[in-house]
């Protein structure tokens, strides 16, 4: 049978079931393992399934996924995302657009102590967006900048996305959370350019706040002292050297449950409530590892993966034309496709071209983080959208799809920011001596 015939098969297999509405991982799983059945015989597939997610799911170096997700979990429900959001009014919130302005602010802090993109839109949604309607913004602008907000969860570390990606091409985690410091804050940076031009712009749609006085404004810093301990405690007991980003994820869950609890914040049902929301987020997110990886071995067998780099390397555009293909490739992958499968099934393919290409590991690790944020926000699947609408039914999928466009605009600015000085990316793991 001919392999090539048999890998185009797949793709086009994998994407009609996810026409079907059939779970990503689900569709990469059946895929691949029936095409490696196709070419090596069933027994050969069904030793495959029975080894790989076994394999997978006891991956040392992957539970750090679920850790930083309960971690991020514990957070939510013991208020610290109010805390945030609450803070960020009262700086903010006299400007015009100045809750927007806070909502930014809110989902970066919750982004340092949470890894998901997911989960900082959707937390950032019950909190920020009530408030923001009631104050009279736009409906569709605020619910895209929480959904663009929220695609800061995987980029200021720690991130899930990040693990996956040191964990595929064996590059150190810990510069790569160092790597995502700079591009996170110019993206915070950009999103509050982009509320205070739209407030410029649009005054009627985002309205004067109410000011605070002083002692409202420091009184609200005084419940982010939580915060600014796990982060701290998370991040400089990594670079610190007190123990690993496996550890640190573990130490991370527990200090987030201890503080809650001391805090009287965190009580059976919030804590039962925590469990429950981070299993099923690692269990999504797992599944869907394990299927990419099963889809994985049936790409190796069919020599797919090696034709692709080779065919990447040889390409007559020079390494920059084929790293703007590349981009291109990942900007038409997120209107269709998850960002953690994108991740898992294109990795193995660009990460070895690139690297024959003569880029940077850590810094490539950067620039496609931020490319599958794209896919986040961006039409038909945008999957921080479509949390957002699940959350807010009367917000229509197209009114939030049109208020991400501006940050859409200053994301893909800050793409190409990043390819041209890589250095906005290396220059804090080398200060830090990564």
């Amino acid at each position: 049978m001919d392999r090539d015939l048999v890998a185009l098969g797949g793709f086009i297999g994998m994407f009609v079931l996810m026409a079907l509405r059939v779970p990503i991982g689900v569709a990469m799983g059946v895929v691949g393992v029936l095409g490696f059945a196709a070419l090596s015989g069933l027994g050969t597939a069904m030793n495959l399934l029975g080894n790989v997610p076994l394999s997978v799911l006891t991956d040392y170096n992957l539970a750090v996924i679920p850790m930083f997700i309960l971690m991020g979990s514990f957070a939510s429900h013991s208020g610290m995302s109010r805390e945030l959001f609450a803070a960020g009014r009262a700086w903010l919130g006299h400007r015009r657009g100045g809750l927007a302005m806070g909502s930014i602010a809110a989902c970066a802090g919750f982004a340092a102590i949470n890894g998901s993109s997911v989960a900082t839109a959707a937390t950032m949604s019950q909190v920020a967006l009530p408030e923001m309607r009631r104050a009279g913004y736009n409906q569709g602008f605020a619910a895209g900048l929480i959904a663009a907000g929220g695609t800061l969860g995987i980029m200021i570390p720690p991130s899930t996305i990040f693990v996956l990606y040191g964990v595929m091409t064996e590059v150190d985690i810990a510069k790569l959370f160092a790597a995502g410091v700079v591009p996170g804050l110019m993206a915070v940076a950009f999103y509050l350019v982009v509320v205070a031009w739209m407030g410029w712009r649009h005054p009627q749609a985002l309205p004067l706040g109410e000011p605070h006085s002083w002692a409202e404004k420091w009184g609200s810093l005084r419940d982010l002292w939580a915060v600014l301990v796990l982060f701290v405690f998370v991040l400089g007991g990594i670079y610190g050297g007190l123990f690993t980003v496996q550890e640190a994820a573990g130490l991370g869950a527990t200090g987030t449950l201890v503080i809650g609890l001391l805090r009287g914040r965190l009580r059976a049902r919030q804590i039962r409530a925590a469990l429950v929301d981070a299993l099923r987020v690692s269990s999504a997110i797992m599944t869907i590892v394990v299927g990419a990886f099963l889809f994985g071995y049936f790409l190796t067998i069919t020599q797919f993966t090696q034709q692709a780099v080779d065919w990447l390397v040889s390409l007559p555009i020079g390494a920059y034309g084929v790293l703007a293909l590349v981009m291109v490739g990942y900007l038409v992958l997120g209107a269709v496709m998850d960002e953690l499968a994108m991740i898992l099934l294109t990795v193995p393919i660009v990460f070895p071209a690139m690297m024959q290409l003569g880029f940077d590991p850590v810094w490539f690790g950067v620039i496609i983080v931020m490319a599958v944020t794209f896919g986040m926000i961006c039409p038909p699947v945008g999957m921080n959208v479509f949390v957002i609408h699940s959350i807010a039914r009367d917000i229509g999928l197209a009114a939030i799809y049109r208020g991400t466009m501006p940050f859409i605009a200053v994301d893909v600015l800050r793409l190409l920011l990043l390819c041209a000085f890589p250095a906005l990316a290396l220059w804090l793991p080398q200060l830090l001596g990564l």
